[in-house]
């Protein structure tokens, strides 16, 4: 697998690290609510973000995880502003999800590293009930860049993918082909063009990949609002586990 170079220097520093995860507290939300969290790594990965356990958390030993990265105009230190868009916004207005929701926030001026993701993701998964089997991750615009790159940089490390209004390199499809991908995009997007969601498509199927476009003509940048009120995507994702596709 090849490893995008602009990731590389960064990555050794922090995931000898990661292991030695966070001096916050033990988590203490309870099921049915979004609550604010810190990650703070020896590594120096300092990280806001919303974490939603489902109501009946405590009655199952574990449950799929859902990561949610905003897109660039919800950058900063404030995670009301996560709230504004997606599953965040959804969880804020009164709707219960059958996955722990995490939705991290990007500090202003920067984008999303998937080595800090990674080590968001380390810690979560040591300190929650996550099956790691059912991973799934989805974004929208940076959010959308996000989720491509961040499974390019672990792309055995998810069950599935949902990336909106994003896009990547081709020649991570290789890396990507055996993962559930289904992405979204406004066919009037003049933010992103739709090209660039296409591109990834083809690159992965071309390669054997799994992976499904859908194209709404009227839609602008904004392809999230009526992918995230779909529950079809949710019940999509509940239905994919890490190896599934390989194993066929």
């Amino acid at each position: 697998m090849r490893t995008p170079m602009l990731w590389t220097a960064a990555a050794t520093l922090f995931l000898a690290a990661v292991s030695l995860v966070s001096e916050a507290a033990e988590p203490t939300n309870g099921p049915g609510r979004q609550e604010p969290a810190q990650l703070d790594t020896i590594a120096r990965v300092r990280m806001g973000y919303l974490i939603y356990l489902p109501l009946q958390y405590e009655k199952r030993d574990a449950w799929p995880l859902l990561l949610f990265l905003h897109g660039s105009g919800e950058r900063g230190n404030d995670l009301e502003r996560v709230k504004r868009h997606g599953p965040p916004k959804l969880i804020a207005a009164g709707k219960h999800f059958p996955f722990i929701v995490v939705s991290p926030q990007c500090p202003k001026g920067q984008w999303w590293q998937p080595v800090e993701l990674i080590a968001l993701l380390d810690y979560l998964v040591k300190n929650y009930k996550i099956d790691e089997d059912r991973i799934y991750v989805t974004g929208l615009s940076m959010g959308g860049f996000g989720t491509w790159a961040l499974a390019a940089y672990r792309p055995h490390r998810f069950a599935a993918l949902a990336p909106i209004c994003g896009g990547g390199e081709v020649y991570w499809a290789e890396d990507l082909a055996h993962l559930p991908i289904w992405a979204f995009h406004g066919a009037k997007d003049r933010g992103v063009p739709l090209r660039r969601s296409q591109e990834m498509v083809e690159a992965i199927n071309k390669k054997g990949g799994h992976a499904k476009l859908t194209v709404y003509p009227e839609a602008g940048h904004d392809a999230w609002t009526e992918t995230y009120n779909n529950p079809q995507l949710y019940k999509w994702l509940l239905q994919q586990r890490r190896g599934a596709v390989e194993e066929q």
